[in-house]
C-alpha cells in the first residue's frame, strides 16, 4: 500500500504512476468495449484504492491533483463554449437548475425523515443529492465532440448554476447545524456570485477578445497559452473568494477566451495536453473514495439503494421536465446529464462528517450514491447522444 502523503518522494511518484497507468489502461479497455473511458478511469480508482487492491489511498496530494485536474477540465470546456451560445439557453438552464435542486433536496429530506433520521441529518443527505458534477458530464460530452449541441449547452449552464445553488444550500444547512443561520452572509454570497459571473461574462470576455492580438504579440513564448493559464487560476481563486466553487471560475475563464482563442488551434492542443495529464487524477481520486466494507447490514444496503435510485430519478425526471418542450430524447439527455454527483456529493458528505452531523454509516451511503451516479450516467448519455456523435472527438 502506497500513501502519497509519505515524506518519501519515491512514494509520491509511485502512487502517481499507479494512478495514471491504471486510469489509462482501463480507459483504453472501455474505449475498445465502446463505453465511455471516464467510467474506466473511475473504476481504476476503485481497483487500486482501499476497496480492492489497497495500493494507493486518498491523501492531500491526490485531492489537490484532483482539484487542479477538474479546474483545467472546466477551463477546457469553457474554451469550447462562447458566452453568446450559453446566453441563448440561459433561461431554460436556470429552470433546469432550480428544479434539479428542489426535487432532490425535498425527496432526499423526506426519505431520510421516513427512515428515522433527524432534521439536520436529513437536510445534509438531501443537500448531497443536490449539486451536479459538471466535470463528469463535460468529460463525456467533450469525448463525443458534442459540447456545441443545444442540450449540451443547457446541461453545462444548468450544472454551473446547480453548483452555485448547491453551495448556497450547503451554507444554509451548515449554518443551521451550528445552531444559527447567518442570512446576511448567505445574501452577500448570492449577490457576489451573481455580480462576479455577470462581470466576467459581459465585460471580461469582451476585454480579453480585444486584448488577444496584443497578447499574442508579446515576446513571451506561447503568450496566449500562458495568459490563459494565469486567467484560469486567477478566476478560480476569485470564485472561491466570492463563495462559489473554483471550477465555476475556471469555466468562466475558458468562456472569456472562447472567441479570442477560436482560431488558435495550438493553444487548444496545449490545453488539451495539460488536461489529459491532470484529469485522470480527478477521476481516479473519485473511485478511491469508495469504501464497500462500510456496508455490513441489510438495512444500510437498502437505504443506500433507495438514496441512489432517488438521486438518479429526481434529477432525470425534474430536469427532464424542464426541457420536455425540446422533445423526449432531448429531455432525457438533459435529465441524465444532470445525474452525476461526483466530487460535489463527496465534499458535502465530508463536511457533514467533519461537523459530526452524519455518522460513518451515512457518510458511506452518500459516498456510494455520489460514485454510483457518476458511473451510471456516462454509458446512458452515450446511448442517448448516439445519433449526434461527431466523427472527431475533442477529448479522448
Amino acid at each position: 500500500m502506497f500513501t502519497p502523503s509519505d515524506d518519501s518522494g519515491l512514494a509520491v511518484l509511485l502512487a502517481l504512476f499507479l494512478m495514471m497507468a491504471a486510469a489509462k489502461v482501463l480507459a483504453e479497455l472501455f474505449e475498445r468495449l465502446r463505453q465511455p473511458p471516464v467510467v474506466g478511469e473511475i473504476l481504476a480508482g476503485v481497483i487500486i484504492g482501499p476497496t480492492v487492491l489497497n495500493w494507493v489511498r486518498p491523501s492531500e496530494i491526490t485531492h489537490t491533483l484532483a482539484e487542479i485536474g477538474i479546474i483545467f477540465l472546466l477551463f477546457r470546456v469553457g474554451l469550447e463554449t462562447k458566452p453568446s451560445s450559453l446566453f441563448k439557453v440561459g433561461a431554460r438552464s436556470v429552470v433546469v437548475a432550480v428544479l434539479g435542486v428542489v426535487a432532490p433536496l425535498a425527496c432526499g429530506y423526506l426519505l431520510m425523515r421516513l427512515w428515522g433520521a433527524n432534521k439536520i441529518e436529513s437536510l445534509f443527505i438531501g443537500t448531497a443529492m443536490v449539486a451536479t458534477s459538471v466535470g463528469i458530464t463535460a468529460r463525456v460530452l467533450a469525448s463525443m465532440n458534442l459540447l456545441n449541441e443545444v442540450t449540451s449547452r443547457i446541461i453545462l449552464g444548468a450544472a454551473v448554476i446547480d453548483d452555485i445553488l448547491g453551495l448556497l444550500v450547503l451554507a444554509f444547512v451548515a449554518s443551521g447545524a451550528t445552531g444559527s443561520v447567518n442570512y446576511a452572509a448567505i445574501a452577500a454570497t448570492i449577490t457576489l456570485a451573481l455580480v462576479f459571473t455577470a462581470f466576467v461574462l459581459l465585460i471580461g470576455a469582451r476585454v480579453v477578445t480585444r486584448l488577444a492580438p496584443r497578447i499574442e504579440n508579446l515576446r513571451t513564448s506561447e503568450s496566449l497559452f500562458v495568459f490563459g493559464i494565469v486567467l484560469c487560476l486567477g478566476l478560480s481563486v476569485a470564485a472561491s473568494y466570492v463563495g462559489v466553487a473554483a471550477i465555476v471560475g475556471a469555466f468562466l475563464a475558458g468562456m472569456t477566451m472562447a472567441e479570442a482563442s477560436e482560431n488558435n488551434q495550438t493553444m487548444h492542443k496545449q490545453i488539451a495536453g495539460v488536461s489529459e495529464f491532470l484529469v485522470p487524477f480527478f477521476l481516479v481520486d473519485i473511485g478511491m473514495q469508495l469504501r464497500l466494507n462500510e456496508f455490513r447490514s441489510s438495512s444500510l444496503i437498502l437505504l443506500t439503494v433507495l438514496v441512489t435510485l432517488l438521486a438518479i430519478l429526481t434529477k432525470l425526471i425534474a430536469c427532464g421536465l424542464a426541457a420536455l418542450s425540446l422533445g423526449l430524447r432531448e429531455a432525457a439527455q438533459v435529465g441524465m446529464g444532470m445525474v452525476p454527483r461526483g466530487e460535489v456529493g463527496i465534499v458535502v458528505a465530508q463536511i457533514g462528517l467533519s461537523m459530526a452531523v452524519i455518522n460513518d454509516a451515512l457518510f458511506g451511503v452518500v459516498l456510494f450514491m455520489a460514485i454510483a451516479t457518476t458511473l451510471v450516467a456516462p454509458p446512458i448519455l452515450k446511448i442517448l447522444f448516439a445519433k449526434q456523435v461527431k466523427p472527431e472527438s475533442v477529448a479522448a
